[in-house]
């Protein structure tokens, strides 16, 4: 089994995050419209950070909001992290491994697509990020498409040659409250009748 953060930091060389990128974003428009429509109705400027950021696409695509004070990426893979960097603007791209990094400033709002289940423990960064990542109030909003549910992503472990966690939908919901969040809430995004959709967690601080 390789790193994850080597598989990816590949993928990146042979631009396949470019397909990454097509194949997540109807899920991840979803979940953006939903967190963003909150910060609207807000009427304040919100912080962004995107976890697990691959090439920075779904950064450049909130740092374009007028209500995005700003927008920050973080990624374990350089490869990645490098591509974020060439194609960006005015972003900040964080090169760490999300297990271990403590970020210096809190977020308002932080996204994470097709990452949590990579890591070494799920439920302990997310009462990380509970606790030290977000801003009192603000929301964390994750998308995942390995879970125990969708039988098609039983397979994919063996097939990327990574180690990934499978955990139920119901499971993720108690790391969720065991984290202290509220206002949890979980869906489907993008499901049809041959996907059985991105399961989506949202909860605040």
């Amino acid at each position: 089994m390789q790193k994850a953060v080597d598989v990816f930091g590949t993928w990146a060389e042979q631009g396949k995050d470019i397909g990454m990128e097509k194949g997540h974003a109807a899920a991840v428009s979803e979940m953006l419209d939903f967190a963003i429509k909150e910060r609207e109705h807000l009427n304040k400027n919100f912080s962004f950070l995107d976890l697990g950021c691959g090439n920075g696409w779904v950064v450049r695509k909130i740092a374009e909001k007028s209500t995005c004070s700003y927008a920050h990426g973080i990624d374990g893979a350089p490869q990645m992290i490098s591509k974020a960097r060439k194609l960006g603007g005015g972003e900040e791209y964080i090169l760490a491994n999300i297990d271990e990094h403590e970020p210096t400033q809190r977020y308002d709002l932080i996204h994470s697509m097709e990452v949590l289940y990579y890591l070494e423990n799920p439920a302990a960064i997310l009462k990380k990020i509970a606790n030290s990542w977000l801003n009192e109030g603000g929301r964390l909003i994750v998308g995942i498409d390995l879970y125990h549910e969708n039988s098609d992503s039983h397979s994919w472990e063996e097939k990327v040659g990574t180690r990934m966690q499978m955990f139920k939908e119901t499971e993720w919901v108690n790391f969720f409250m065991q984290a202290g969040f509220n206002h949890i809430k979980s869906w489907r995004a993008n499901q049809s009748k041959d996907w059985a959709g991105t399961l989506v967690l949202t909860g605040k601080k």
